[in-house]
């Protein structure tokens, strides 16, 4: 599974195979439950210049921050 999408139907297909990766091996991952994975989002996305440094890279200037804002909120009510 590709870790950099580059457009948005590429983050689109990396949603999916995150979604099928959850549906088969879910029960093994830390963050398990909507609760436990949004709480670890949210850290990440506060610690996330750390990570960065730590990977010797830096942390995309123009990440379009809205609209993953958006898209995660679209998914509360979208069907």
């Amino acid at each position: 599974m590709p870790l950099e999408p580059r457009s948005r139907e590429e983050l689109a297909t990396f949603l999916g195979d995150l979604h099928e990766e959850f549906r088969s091996y879910g029960h093994e991952w830390e963050n398990n439950t909507l609760d436990a994975f949004l709480e670890a989002l949210a850290a990440w996305v506060r610690d996330s210049p750390g990570a960065y440094h730590h990977a010797g890279e830096q942390i995309p200037p123009e990440g379009d921050w809205t609209f993953m804002a958006r898209a995660l909120h679209a998914a509360t009510v979208y069907e």
